[in-house]
């Protein structure tokens, strides 16, 4: 295969598709029980990715659910209580989508949003990456958000999120979404933020002083005017412990072994994706795969 210009590099939050999938079914389908339904919409908007000219493709899976976080604070997000059938297919995700020959990080002590945020320092890093694209919805890959170069893309709205963007959504930079998640909070990760401490307050203070410990403690020496701003500082006082607990649960890790950008450069499906398409009953797919991979 001839070398190229790297346009795009595309990092996809393989648990949030195949959640989305999952969850996506009619609840017929869903409570009868599916053990590949959702697989095959992964692997069909992989697909879909690929036809309309991705070239460097890379999945993030959270393989085991749970991680170091977990042991920092109890409260945080596990596996308890998900379907069977959805927990089942994580393996199955990922063993067809390395069969479809393209890039997964499986995260076993990390988690797959620390993945992605690896992966795009990384070709951030690369000077041949003209655009790192994370498709993801989580807000906790806002921070990794940069320029026009690395940007969030929530593929369902068709919204792509810049640093303009980020401060458009969440009121701060992305610098700040750790500090903005600590005190607000994240009900989808499991903990709380402080009491009392809003979306629109957060923003506005941190607009200002971009992180938690640059906030003077006093409440009348803030410059910035926010509604009970005597009450927000004793109480940021009074939980500080966990507010830096919880901006340190919201920080993207970004120390995992993704490659390289030349490694996640598709090249085609692999002979497996035939099998593994026949035990999805997913044999259009495999077609699909067989096509995009004609053109290379």
């Amino acid at each position: 295969m001839s070398t190229c210009r790297v346009v795009n590099v595309d990092l996809i939050d393989g648990t949030y598709e195949l959640f989305r999938h999952h969850f996506g079914l009619p609840s017929a389908v869903r409570e009868a029980g599916s053990r590949t339904a959702a697989t095959r919409g992964v692997l069909t908007s992989v697909v879909t990715m690929l036809e309309k000219g991705a070239t460097h493709v890379g999945v993030a899976t959270d393989h085991v659910i749970e991680s170091f976080r977990n042991e920092m604070w109890p409260g945080y997000k596990s596996s308890l209580g998900m379907p069977e059938d959805l927990l089942a297919q994580f393996p199955l995700m990922e063993e067809a989508l390395r069969a479809a020959g393209v890039t997964v990080w499986a995260m076993v002590e990390q988690e797959a949003d620390d993945g992605l945020a690896a992966a795009a320092a990384m070709a951030d890093g690369d000077e041949k990456v003209d655009q790192v694209r994370i498709h993801t919805v989580d807000k906790d890959l806002a921070q990794c958000v940069r320029d026009q170069r690395v940007v969030q893309v929530d593929r369902r709205k068709e919204v792509v999120l810049d640093v303009a963007g980020v401060q458009e959504k969440f009121g701060v930079l992305p610098s700040s979404i750790p500090d903005w998640l600590g005190l607000v909070g994240d009900n989808a990760d499991g903990y709380p933020g402080l009491p009392g401490w809003g979306a629109k307050s957060t923003a506005a203070v941190l607009r200002r002083y971009e992180h938690v410990e640059s906030i003077p403690k006093r409440g009348e020496r803030w410059d910035v005017h926010v509604s009970g701003a005597k009450r927000l500082a004793a109480v940021l006082v009074e939980h500080m412990e966990d507010a830096l607990l919880f901006r340190d649960l919201a920080t993207l890790r970004t120390d995992a072994d993704v490659g390289t950008v030349d490694g996640m450069r598709w090249r085609g499906p692999t002979p497996e994706l035939a099998a593994l398409c026949e035990q999805l009953n997913a044999d259009g797919l495999l077609r699909r795969y067989e096509a995009v991979g004609e053109r290379l």
